[in-house]
Parts: C-alpha cells; structure tokens; sequence
C-alpha cells in the first residue's frame, strides 16, 4: 500500500473574507494580550500581528461590555485599511457571546463552561434523564445564539480544553479525550440540526500525547457521523522560547502530517506577533511533502493506527528502557562539557577519539576506523550486513535506510540479537517511512530495536527545532522508536543534544526536566507573565520530573493546568493563588510574595528533590 501526505477533506466556512476549510491554505492566528478596553493599545498590537502574517486576530472578550468594544477595534482598523477578521473569545458569559456576534467575524465559545455551571471538579451522578435534560438547556441557549450568527454572518469555534470540562461531562467520562469529543460533539449535533454551518473545532491540551490522541478521536467520530469541519490546531500552554516551539510542534506537526488541520495557533509566552513566523515555518515545512513520491507499505498504515512494537532489549536499548539519545560529535571531542543530562552515546564516525580522555557516554564509531580487531571498542557502528556478521561485539549498530530492509536483512537481524538498527530516512516524507518501517519490521516478526536518525541542514535553530519535532515527534507520539539520533554540522552538539531531550519530553517518551506549563498571555492576564515566567524557571530548574504551570488568570488555571503538580495562577490585580494538582492552598498571596511561597509548597510537599 503506499503511503503519502493528504490533507484531510473539510467544508469550508465563511470567516469574513478569508475563508477557511475546503481548498484554502492552512491559516494562521495569534491572540492580542493586552486588555481589549484599551482601544488604541488592542489596534496597534492587532496590527503588530497582521503584519507579521496572520489571517485571524482574536481577543478576550469577558463581558459584553468588550464584546462591543471589539466593534470599536474593528472599525478602527478598517479605517487604517485592515480587513483581517477578529474573534473573540468567551468563556462564562453566553451574553458576551451573543454580544460579540454582532461585532466580529467568528466567535469562540468553550462547551465547559457555555452554559454548565463553572467546574468544581465534584463528581455529579445524573440518571440519563437529568443528563437529557441538562443538553436541552444547552440547546435552549445555544440556539438563539446561532441564529444571531446567522444574521450576521458570523462564524463559530467550538473550543474545548482539556481540563476544562463541566462537572457534568467529567463525571461521567473523567477528564479524558473521551469526554472531550462527547462535549463538542454535544454542540456539533446541534449546529447540523439548525443546516449551521460555519463553525469550526478545536479540541486542546497542554499534553501533547492527549491533545494528538482526541484530534484523531474526534476526526474518527465526525466521519462516522459524515461530519467534516475545519480544525483548528494547538497545544494550548506550550511554553517560551524552545521548549515551547518544540512542544507545538510535537503536538501540532504529528497532525498536521497526517493531514489534519486548517488553522493553527502557536501559543508561546511571549509577545503574540512572535507566533506567527513560528507557525509559517511549520506549515511550509509539512507542506513541502505535497505530491511526494510515495513510500510502499505493507499494509495500512493508519495515523491513528498502534505502531507500538515490542523489542528485545540491547544493553539499555529497546524492550522495557526509556528511548535513547545518540549524538553526533564528527570533531571526536568526547568530553565537551553538556547542559543538563548527557547523552546515551557518542557517534564520532571515523574519528579516533583520544581514549586517555573519559567520554561522556559510550562511543559508537565507524567500522572503517578499525584495523584487525572490530572489538577495540564495546560499542560498534556499521553500514552493511557483512561487517556485523564479522563482529563478534556484544553490541552492534547498523545504519539502514529503507530500501535496506529486504528479506536478507530482517533474517540477520531476527538471528543476530546483539545487533540494533540506526533508521536513516532521507525521504521527504519520513514520517511515512517511519511508518512503513515498523509495519515491514512488524509483519517479519522482527524484534530488533531501532534508533531513529534524522540529518538537516540548518543553521537556524528555530527552524530545526520546528523540524526535528514534527518529524521525531510524530514518530514517538505514535510508539514508533527506541530511541533518537539527530544530525546538523551546521550547530553545536551540545544544542543538538537538548532539543533531542526537549523533543523526548514534549513527546512524553521521556522526562529528563522541569515541564512548565504557561499560558500566552491574553487581555484576561492579571500579572507580568514573562517576567514571572523566568522568575519560576530560575528557581525551580533543577527539579527533574516536576510539572509546574503558570497562568495568567482563573480562566485557564486550574482546569487547564490538570496535568500539572503546582499552579501558579493570577487571582485579580497584582494577587496569585498557588494550587497543588487542582486544589487551592493559598489564595489571593501579593504577587510580591508569590514565587517565593511557591518555591516553598513545593519543598512541603517534594522533600524528595534535590537542592539547587
């Protein structure tokens, strides 16, 4: 069967005059985060991010009260020559809804907290009459808004969170990607009712195996019920700097390569027209493998599909161990000093390193730097099936590309135990190959492990970091993997080495740091993020394993900070409330005194974490 990038057929909706859906390209959007009462603040920063490139601006809209002032917004933009549509954003506050109908372009409600009652997180037993009931008072104000939108062309975005489900909906699915399509699908099922077309879906989370595990759960459910609206892609809370660029795109590029997708939205804390040239560069990148040459499978090769394969474990590598980390150091410097956790191995091709200096980590080098004894060094790196059946090494290495793997080389590696594969795909599509790989291993019954191993050429950082996510990413989101090997001369090893750790941990195939989870920003944020942001950071980065989230306002924190350990989250002007999971333990702290209470709940309740 061959394998090869598609974009997923969706219906098109109306979004002022840039349309979304159907044949249109993959559009991109930021959010403003400045308070949208401010007229001239929120005109000048909606330009700042149109300029940049993005077909949609949306703003906070907490009450009615700007919901009518993005009327205002809109005008004055319009009269300085930007017909870009803006959105707004609700939550709480169905009459900021219908208020905001009449102002913008499209308008995105959350089904958690539309018109059930604000989470409490308590568990609610209703019969399935009570439940009925409580979608007929959905219907009820629902309807009414989607004729208000109809009368002014006004599209929709049902936009569910993870961690932000109703008490009604989590009580009876638990905060799962289950509950997360039941409540859009509650509204979905309403909108084809009403022939309303012009909506769109996003189904978020901060944790990118949920997020990429509801979006195709979701697409699953809309085609059985011939349901084909537009989504729009994120990973809500990613983060600054790479660790947030590495985390969208994990989640975002694994979809986007299975062809899902119509808009996205980088969310990184920093300035919002900084997220639209991060979001280009993934699209453009993924889109590059239209009309590639396709790669032949044996057999359906599903996005969705469970490409999990158990292996037999090589000295760390493989069965039941966490996914390794090879780095290429050509010069043979094996001791250059690492930020943050070492690699597993050293590949320094046919370098002879100077072994009266220790490595780091074990070395793997080329068979051709060898005279007579292949076994001078434990770990052994080769490129074809003749040098390994000569080695007698207790661990081997060969690099293979796709077209390698022929009968002749599954039966080696089916009798040589010892041995472990280096996947080379040079294809413009590797994620397909990836694919195609584990089925071809699968179907052979073949245990060996494999290394990915992927080679750019990038001298900017950002775009390897986009890159090399979407590409590792979709790949281990998907069970593919024992472990990663990324290649670039054109940067530094030690950088290499930390987007490889950063791309494992936004993968959740392995943790080796401190995770943040922290919101963009928005006109909603009751405190300076940024700052407080590398205030966090700066005390609590040695604390391997632990979750901390940082939230701009109650909105978001703490029901989309659910797979977070502590929560910092803004509680009104210049006061933090700190959560430990989703309970409350300090309220209303003066911002002041806030990252110092929190670095001190944490050593309460984590006395197990190493000092600084």
């Amino acid at each position: 069967m061959n394998i090869r990038y598609q974009r997923r057929r969706s219906t098109e909706v109306h979004i002022g005059g840039t349309p979304l859906g159907g044949r249109h390209p993959i559009r991109i959007q930021s959010m403003a985060d400045v308070s949208t009462m401010n007229t001239e603040a929120a005109v000048a920063q909606a330009i700042r991010i149109i300029e940049a490139g993005a077909d949609y601006v949306r703003f906070t809209a907490q009450g009615e009260r700007e919901a009518r002032n993005l009327g205002i917004i809109r005008e004055a933009l319009r009269s300085k020559g930007y017909d870009t549509p803006l959105v707004a954003d609700i939550h709480f506050n169905p009459r900021a809804a219908d208020s905001a109908a009449a102002n913008v372009e499209k308008v995105r409600i959350n089904p958690g907290n539309y018109v059930d009652k604000a989470r409490t997180f308590r568990q609610i037993d209703c019969t399935d009459a009570e439940y009925e009931n409580e979608i007929a008072k959905i219907r009820e104000r629902f309807i009414p808004f989607l004729q208000l939108c109809r009368t002014h062309g006004t599209a929709i975005r049902i936009g569910v969170n993870h961690g932000s489900l109703s008490d009604r909906i989590m009580s009876r699915y638990g905060d799962t990607p289950e509950g997360m399509v039941a409540s859009c699908m509650e509204f979905l099922h309403i909108c084809r009712e009403m022939h309303f077309d012009d909506v769109v879906i996003s189904v978020k989370a901060s944790n990118t195996a949920v997020m990429i595990r509801t979006v195709r759960l979701l697409v699953r459910t809309m085609d059985a019920e011939d349901m084909h609206y537009p989504l729009h892609l994120g990973v809500t809370e990613a983060g600054d700097s790479e660790d947030g660029r590495i985390k969208s795109a994990v989640g975002i590029g694994t979809l986007l390569a299975d062809g899902i997708g119509d808009t996205i939205r980088v969310s990184l804390s920093e300035p919002p027209e900084a997220e639209i040239p991060v979001a280009r560069k993934l699209v453009d990148y993924i889109l590059t493998r239209e009309n590639h040459e396709p790669v032949d499978a044996p057999g359906a090769c599903a996005p969705d599909a469970d490409c999990h394969r158990e292996t037999r474990a090589v000295q760390g590598i493989g069965g039941h161990n966490h996914p390794v980390v090879v780095s290429c150091r050509h010069s043979g410097e094996i001791a250059v000093p690492v930020a943050g956790t070492p690699p597993d191995f050293i590949y320094v091709g046919l370098n002879r390193p100077d072994t009266s200096v220790r490595p780091v980590a074990p070395l793997l080098v080329d068979a051709d730097c060898f005279d007579s004894r292949p076994d001078t060094f434990p770990y052994f790196y080769a490129k074809d099936a003749a040098k390994i059946e000569k080695c007698q090494a207790s661990m081997k290495f060969i690099e293979l590309e796709y077209r390698n793997i022929d009968s002749d080389m599954l039966d080696l590696l089916r009798r040589d135990k010892t041995t472990v594969v280096v996947f080379n795909s040079r294809h413009l599509n590797p994620v397909a190959e990836m694919r195609a790989l584990i089925l071809r291993l699968k179907e052979a019954d073949c245990d060996a492990p494999v290394i990915l191993r992927l080679d750019y050429r990038e001298a900017d950082p950002e775009s390897l970091q986009l890159k090399a996510a979407a590409d590792f990413g979709a790949a281990l989101t998907d069970g593919i993997g024992n472990g990663i090997f990324l290649c670039d001369d054109a940067l530094e090893a030690t950088a290499i080495e930390r987007y490889m750790f950063a791309i494992l941990q936004a993968a959740r195939a392995r943790i080796s740091k401190t995770e943040y989870i922290s919101c963009p920003g928005c006109g909603r944020t009751l405190y300076d993020l940024k700052t407080t942001i590398a205030r966090v950071k700066a005390a609590t980065s040695h604390l391997k394993g632990l979750k901390i989230a940082i939230m701009g306002c109650i909105v978001n924190g703490p029901g989309e900070m659910a797979d977070a350990d502590y929560g910092y989250v803004g509680a009104g002007l210049g006061r933090i409330s700190l959560y430990k999971g989703r309970e409350c333990i300090r309220k209303n702290i003066p911002e002041a005194e806030a990252v110092e209470q929190l670095i001190f709940l944490i050593k309460e309740n984590e006395s197990r974490l190493p000092e600084k």
